[in-house]
């Protein structure tokens, strides 16, 4: 009886929690972009006209910028962090399983070193030391620093879970594999990093799922991807300004889409890597 009164209350709850906010995001609502009416309802409703004004430099930066922006500019970093930390990754990975000492720790070194670093640090580094280290015909634009500090954070994490899916394939195959004639690389190729990558594809897309998300910290070193141009487009008009929470809620449903496509993804894959397909 107590538990049934409890699971009535707990739906009541849910019921009264679900009235409160349709009734904030739809039925007070301003949609259309009029500040004033939005300034009218005092909060008491959403104003979703501020998405209608200012979509397009939130998604694809300001106009005037010289640097890309907004949405392309987070699935850029996303992307080529990504696809560049892969077979680095994979490189790692087998160079901290080699035998050789003089491989396996500095790969070691490596990997620990980056993990136990925040992101957030490496990109000051890449924006800030590199500019100084480098000479000055190596030198690389903003956007392609953060690159390559993403890279190498993604990397150093992707070959722990590398390492792991390596670890699941047995020596049986490798030495059959040799036995055939098959070179080491090829070995690696056709016998080894197929299976591994098999094993831990649920891990490799949660991980492209941190990385799109992690780009997000670019804008603490001038770069204005989604939530950076957010801030950028808002921050300066005193209109808007109010509807901060609008805005963020537009941008983590873009985020929420992103990261249900990559999820969708890696369960199709899946689906069809154990068939051979």
């Amino acid at each position: 009886m107590i538990r049934r009164v409890w699971s009535w209350l707990g739906a009541l709850a849910l019921v009264w929690l679900a009235y409160i906010v349709v009734d904030w995001a739809i039925i007070k609502a301003v949609f259309r972009p009029d500040a004033q009416a939005c300034q009218a309802l005092a909060h008491s409703g959403a104003c979703w006209g501020v998405i209608a004004e200012k979509a397009r430099p939130m998604l694809l930066g300001l106009p005037d910028a010289d640097r890309l922006g907004g949405l392309p500019l987070t699935l850029m970093l996303a992307f080529v962090a990504w696809s560049f930390s892969l077979p680095l990754a994979l490189l790692l990975a087998s160079g901290r399983r080699s035998t050789w000492r003089w491989l396996s720790w500095p790969c070691g070194v490596f990997i620990e070193c980056v993990r136990g670093v925040p992101l957030i640090a490496l990109l000051f580094l890449a924006a800030y030391l590199l500019p100084i280290v480098l000479p000055t015909q190596w030198q690389m634009s903003l956007t392609w620093r953060a690159c390559l500090a993403l890279t190498l954070f993604s990397a150093a994490y992707m070959a722990e879970v590398v390492r792991a899916g390596l670890q699941t394939v047995p020596k049986e195959q490798v030495e059959a594999a040799t036995i055939l004639g098959l070179s080491y690389w090829g070995t690696q190729w056709r016998v080894v990093w197929p299976q591994a990558m098999r094993a831990v594809l649920p891990a490799m897309v949660s991980h492209a799922i941190g990385l799109l998300k992690d780009t997000s910290l670019v804008m603490v070193i001038g770069l204005h991807e989604l939530t950076g141009g957010l801030s950028l487009s808002l921050g300066g008009d005193p209109i808007w300004r109010p509807f901060y929470l609008e805005a963020y809620l537009f941008v983590a449903a873009i985020y929420a889409l992103a990261c249900l496509s990559l999820a969708w993804l890696g369960r199709r894959l899946e689906a069809r890597w154990p068939q051979g397909r």
